[in-house]
């Protein structure tokens, strides 16, 4: 199911490919004007819009200040070197893994090596 997703602007926007091809409604953060934002302000927007974010920021993948289920998702992309190509690579490999969708609410670390997924606690 296709979702709407906010690409960080340390990211470039050939990264998204990959969800535009999979039907994902795909907007940055630097189309929006939001370039050059403190994370808390950035966040702020974003969790407002209530849409999935994806950026490379490791910061964002704290629980204990994203925590999971209280936000739309955030998905952290971390490849082995800082470049385009490396980061279109590892989108491409969590397209073909997981549907985005199913990572709702969660905060997600991709690698080359592996998609860790952290989702909210349910308790009962």
């Amino acid at each position: 199911m296709p979702i709407r997703v906010k690409l960080d602007e340390a990211l470039s926007p050939l990264v998204a490919a990959p969800l535009v091809q999979s039907g994902h409604q795909v907007h940055t953060v630097r189309e929006q004007g939001w370039g050059g934002l403190k994370d808390d302000e950035l966040w702020s927007r974003v969790s407002a819009e209530g849409i999935f974010f994806i950026t490379p920021d490791k910061g964002f993948s704290d629980i204990r200040v994203y925590p999971p289920g209280g936000h739309a998702g955030i998905l952290v992309l971390r490849p082995d070197r800082n470049s385009i190509v490396e980061y279109r690579s590892l989108m491409e490999g969590v397209v073909a893994l997981t549907s985005l969708d199913s990572l709702g609410g969660a905060v997600a670390v991709a690698t080359p090596r592996s998609l860790r997924v952290r989702r909210a606690s349910v308790e009962g």
